[in-house]
């Protein structure tokens, strides 16, 4: 049985703290599916996590400090059980893609700002987390993740298709770095193309023979050993180079917010992004195991994650679902499998980082690539294309806007599209115009069914959504234009059936004012029908009821018409 949640005002401090409820139910039997899990979620995590460091343009280190520490943030006020945190593409590519500009060449600066984004998407998080707004996250389509999702797949491929040819390559958005690109073809380097494409090969069918293992790290290992037996480097080969062992240091931040212009947008867009990834792939595995998973401790939880990797000196961490699915399926049972995924790499950071010095960059570009191909869900728009072309528009707004402005502007645009088309989706809704259904007493919309009979002399209206202010100025012009379009003069009564309107404001009430003295202009009387309570009660006190003959709640379309027919 799942556990539902309290509500918010019967929660004590416990439920604020998750390692207090999952420890006091933590059994002995879980323990080695955890341990397991940690190990094989650390080696899921070297690989891509020195990939994603350096799309970022940070040191490899870095990348899994963000595993290390994020994890070990998230144990602590997190509410998944299965949800694994550490550097993701998308936010890679969108710190390369803006901190940049903002440090002006000084690399050093570069890590400072970076690291000054993850402290302000903590920050953000107990923002966000004390004035509840983890439901804004809704106001994003799934249809709009879509195409930003493929946006940015093809965006973080492109960043790394010159690596994989051994290129410069270069640009700033994803049309400028393909064609970029395309100009350097000429220079390619040969062994750096082989070593790549060998390991994209390797990996992918690594994946499909045995799926769930740690794959990337294998052919990590297979590349270490042949580029060092081959003398790869000697032959031109860029590789990883020297990377520091030891620890990451613990210190606050280096800037402050106002020394950085820019900063506060682009942690909001890390921690939109951290936030709608990481509780997507979390209510997944929660709905797996059978636990309630709570979308406002998950702000708590992302934040702790944040901060933890911040004061490594990381860069912002999240939530993924390719990396949670490999700790799912080792076993893991309880966060505890990230403390242990913690303690593995903080073994291979003290004594393993120099086997690490040989791997050929080409090979991290073709882990990047085979983590992100799961990005491109073309299907998922052929099918949006098909079925609902307003959806379509959202998704390739969100993907033309990733791709021609890049991740943070893409996903910022994508937001404000997403509200807008809710707001244009709502300003616009369906007016029913209801007619007899033959040779019963029950009336349906005339326009999906043409052989309902129309009523002579009577206009049915029914708005199919709440009457507001961004569409209450449209529902009337609905009515006027079907008064134009019908016999004018034949028309004696209209009946507005709000049976289906949840919502009604003052707007919608101005709306049946004007809409009263219009149709009186023209001898029509105005009746409603099917007004729910507090739409009743709102239509009272603003003087509607007295002009359309009453609001009683027993009043149907049956005893409207009778009563018109009756009248002399």
């Amino acid at each position: 049985m799942m556990d539902l949640p309290k509500h918010p005002k019967a929660r004590t401090w416990p439920w604020w703290f998750p390692p207090s409820r999952w420890l006091a139910e933590y059994q002995p039997s879980w323990l080695l599916g955890d341990i397991i899990a940690g190990v094989t979620l650390a080696a899921y995590a070297i690989p891509v996590s020195l990939a994603y460091a350096g799309l970022a343009g940070l040191p490899p280190q870095v990348g899994v400090y963000g595993y290390l520490l994020g994890g070990l943030g998230y144990a602590l006020l997190g509410s998944s059980r299965q949800l694994a945190i550490g550097p993701t593409s998308a936010i890679s590519l969108m710190i390369a893609g803006t901190v940049g500009a903002m440090a002006d060449g000084d690399a050093q600066r570069y890590a400072q700002i970076a690291s000054l984004v993850a402290f302000t998407v903590a920050a953000l998080c107990l923002f966000a987390w004390l004035l509840r707004l983890s439901a804004l996250v809704k106001l994003i389509s799934d249809s709009i993740l879509v195409g930003f999702k493929a946006g940015a797949g093809l965006t973080i491929a492109m960043t790394q298709l010159p690596t994989l040819f051994g290129v410069g390559g270069g640009g700033h958005n994803f049309l400028d770095r393909a064609w970029t690109f395309l100009g350097q073809l000429g220079q390619m380097h040969y062994v750096v193309l082989i070593v790549g494409v060998v390991a994209i090969g390797l990996i992918v069918l690594g994946e499909r023979l045995l799926p769930g293992k740690p794959i990337a790290l294998g052919v990590v290992t297979l590349a270490i050993i042949a580029a060092t037996v081959l003398g790869l480097p000697a032959l031109g080969v860029p590789t990883t180079g020297e990377i520091p062992a030891g620890l990451p240091a613990v210190a606050g931040p280096a800037l402050r917010l106002r020394d950085v212009e820019g900063i506060l947008p682009l942690a909001a867009g890390c921690l939109l992004l951290a936030y709608i990834e990481g509780v997507s792939a979390a209510r997944t595995f929660a709905a797996k195991h059978g636990y309630a998973l709570d979308p406002r401790q998950e702000l708590l939880g992302i934040g702790a994650a944040n901060l933890a990797a911040a004061i490594g000196q990381g860069y912002p961490v999240a939530g993924g679902l390719s990396q949670s699915a490999v700790n799912d399926k080792a076993g893991a049972r309880t966060p505890l499998a990230l403390v242990f995924a913690s303690i593995t790499l903080a073994l291979c950071l003290l004594f393993l980082t120099g086997l690490l010095e040989n791997l050929p960059k080409a090979v991290l570009a073709a882990v990047v690539l085979t983590a992100v191909y799961g990005l491109l869900d073309f299907p998922a728009l052929l099918r949006m294309w098909r079925l609902s072309r307003l959806d379509f528009y959202a998704a390739a707004i969100a993907l033309g806007a990733v791709l021609l402005l890049g991740i943070l502007q893409g996903i910022l645009l994508a937001a404000l599209a997403s509200i807008l088309l809710l707001l244009a989706w709502v300003s616009r809704p369906h007016v029913a115009f209801l007619g007899r259904i033959p040779g019963t007493n029950n009336f349906s919309d005339l326009e999906r069914h043409p052989e309902n009979e129309p009523l002579p002399g009577v206009i049915i209206f029914r708005p199919e959504a709440s009457l507001i202010y961004v569409n209450a100025d449209a529902v009337m012009e609905s009515v006027l234009n079907r008064l134009r379009e019908a016999d004018a003069p034949a028309i004696r009564l209209t009946v507005c059936d709000l049976s289906a309107a949840p919502y009604l404001d003052l707007a919608g009430a101005r709306m049946l004012h004007e809409l009263h003295a219009e149709l009186a202009s023209r001898d029509i009387a105005l009746r409603i029908i099917g007004a729910h309570g507090s739409l009743r009660d709102l239509l009272r006190a603003d003087g509607v009821e007295l002009k359309v003959g009453g609001l009683g709640r027993a009043a149907t379309l049956d005893s409207v018409l009778r009563a018109h027919v009756q009248q002399p």
